[in-house]
């Protein structure tokens, strides 16, 4: 019996998806809930499990297609009886004496669909390639491993400079679409100020390896006091908790902060919904979890679909200053950024002290210049007195 392995539902903000990497070729036995392939899409990668046990007979859609919601992608036959040589298709032919073009050894290698088409593309020998797969068949990850090996021929521009060219991914490029949009269509303004982040070392210094203990693990991080502070900040300036909807501006009555995590694949924003509700220790956790799935390419899209407001922290790369790209349809963004230590007078003295410039972005159309200072000074207040945090004033 065949079985036809179909891509999952996507959601309405995800029209559609790319064939990122199969993981079984053409003849390879399957179990069920096996990874079989990775489907990218503008947000996430969603893994695609086969529905039963038996053996991959066909691949229907190759590695950097672009497939729909349910569409077919593959087929399975089920059972272990299923298990046979690899359709007609992919037989071995007799390879000629003379060294033919790569394009037909790519043809008459004994390689998967994907294989020989990256081996074709790449214009490479294949019968320099040392396969990994059933009975020797040359994989994807082969070909890729061959590319990128040492003795590979490099890449050279016309002036004989080597370069390499590699497809931006689908993540990257929605990316870059969506902070080209916000830089062209809003009205983006930034202002600046600093905070002392000596009172927050201090109670994190303190509490530390207690709170480590007290919240199995969780550690007592600096993102935590920001949440808690723009949120509270959020509350008192709704506009700058607002967001675009065509002509319309929505004042949110929650506050669902969106903080900014490098993943391999690209920046993604993951959102901490309900933050007024959330303590230090699972905003620090929710936090964590998060870096762990931008990690291993395990977010989901409902981790990123929403989002009032957006917190970005360049300083864990060392940045010492920046203007944060608003993430549409949100109104601002702030920046975090690296802790240095400045002279700086206080009371008529010139003291160390570990500082913190802060930088809001937002949309000048909708939040006035009075609202966005007021704003970044009420964030500035409460980290600089943490006890206001829990007096909420």
């Amino acid at each position: 019996m065949t079985i036809e392995i179909k891509a999952p539902t996507l959601p309405e903000s995800v029209p559609d998806g790319t064939i990122a990497t199969w993981y079984k070729q053409v003849g390879d036995s399957v179990s069920r809930d096996e990874l079989l392939v990775d489907i990218e899409t503008d947000k996430v990668v969603i893994e695609v499990v086969s529905p039963t046990d038996g053996v991959l007979q066909e691949i229907l859609k190759d590695t950097g297609d672009t497939i729909v919601s349910n569409q077919a992608i593959g087929i399975v036959v089920a059972g272990e009886a299923a298990a046979a040589d690899p359709a007609p298709s992919e037989e071995v032919e007799p390879v000629a004496a003379s060294a033919p073009a790569p394009s037909a050894v790519a043809a008459s290698a004994p390689a998967s669909p994907a294989a020989k088409k990256m081996i074709a593309e790449n214009n490479v020998d294949a019968a320099t390639i040392a396969g990994t797969g059933k009975a020797g068949r040359i994989t994807k990850e082969d070909v890729a491993s061959a590319l990128s090996a040492p003795a590979a021929a490099p890449i050279a521009s016309s002036n004989g400079r080597l370069e390499e060219r590699v497809p931006m991914s689908r993540l990257r490029a929605k990316v870059a679409e969506r902070l080209l949009h916000a830089s062209q269509s809003t009205a983006m303004l930034t202002t600046f100020n600093e905070v002392n982040m000596a009172p927050v070392m201090e109670i994190r210094n303190r509490y530390k390896e207690e709170f480590e203990k007290a919240h199995d693990g969780v550690r007592l991080g600096f993102m935590s006091f920001f949440v808690r502070a723009c949120t509270e900040a959020l509350k008192r300036y709704p506009a700058v908790n607002a967001s675009l909807d065509g002509a319309d501006i929505v004042y949110h009555g929650y506050q669902d902060i969106g903080v900014a995590v490098s993943s391999p694949r690209g920046l993604v924003v993951p959102v901490l919904r309900n933050s007024d509700t959330m303590s230090l220790a699972h905003i620090e956790k929710g936090i964590r979890d998060f870096g762990e799935k931008a990690r291993d390419g395990k977010l989901a899209i409902e981790d990123m679909t929403g989002g009032t407001f957006t917190i970005s922290n360049g300083g864990v790369f060392g940045s010492l200053l920046s203007t944060p790209i608003l993430n549409p349809p949100q109104t601002a963004i702030l920046g975090m950024h690296k802790i240095q230590e400045r002279p700086m007078a206080v009371d008529g003295q010139v003291v160390v002290l570990p500082m913190m410039y802060l930088a809001l972005s937002y949309d000048h159309r909708m939040i006035d210049g009075k609202e966005a200072v007021q704003f970044l000074v009420t964030v500035k207040d409460l980290l600089e007195d943490p006890t206001r945090l829990l007096l909420e004033i």
